[in-house]
C-alpha cells in the first residue's frame, strides 16, 4: 500500500473523483474541481490523497476549507475519510492521517479539524473532540476534532 498525493498524480483525478463520489454522494464534478485546484495553484487547501495498491484505490481523504458545517472559523478540515471495507482493520486510515497532517504541516499547516459522528475512533491518532457543531442539512449535531502537529512535535 503507498498514499499518494493527488496534486503529484494528476492521472488520478478522474478515477479518484469517481471513488470519492461513489463512496458519499457529492457530484463527481465537484470533485474533479477540487482536484485540479489543488494543483493548479500553490495554495496548501485543497489537497486530495489516495491509498493505492497498485493502481487499486483502497482509501483515501480530502482537506478542504469546511466539511458542510457551521462553524466556518474552525478550517482546515480533513474530510470524506474513506478505507474500502476488506482493507479495514489494518491501520491504513491512521497512516492516511498521519500523512495528511505532516504533509500539511510542511506546507504550513499545523492544526486541522475534523467532522464527525464516531467516537473514541480519532483519539487513537491524536484527535482531540473540541466541540459540537451543526452540520449542514443536519438536525443532529456532529462531533468536531482538532489534531495539532506542533503540539505534537513539542
Amino acid at each position: 500500500m503507498k498514499i499518494i498525493r493527488i496534486r503529484d498524480h494528476t492521472d488520478f483525478i478522474c478515477e479518484g473523483a469517481e471513488w470519492f463520489h461513489c463512496k458519499w454522494g457529492v457530484s463527481k464534478e465537484a470533485y474533479e474541481e477540487s482536484m485540479k485546484e489543488s494543483f493548479d495553484n500553490e495554495r496548501s487547501v485543497p489537497q486530495w490523497y489516495v491509498a493505492v495498491e497498485g493502481r487499486k484505490i483502497i482509501g483515501g481523504a480530502g482537506v478542504v476549507e469546511n466539511d458542510f458545517h457551521n462553524r466556518k472559523d474552525l478550517k482546515p478540515n480533513i474530510c470524506a475519510l474513506y478505507v474500502e471495507e476488506e482493507y479495514r482493520c489494518r491501520g491504513i486510515a491512521g497512516e492516511l492521517l498521519a500523512y495528511i497532517c505532516d504533509d500539511m504541516n510542511r506546507m504550513g499547516i499545523a492544526t486541522l479539524y475534523l467532522i464527525t459522528d464516531h467516537t473514541s475512533f480519532y483519539e487513537r491518532y491524536g484527535w482531540d473532540f473540541l466541540c459540537m457543531v451543526q452540520g449542514e442539512d443536519d438536525s443532529d449535531m456532529s462531533r468536531m476534532y482538532i489534531h495539532n502537529s506542533s503540539a505534537q512535535n513539542v
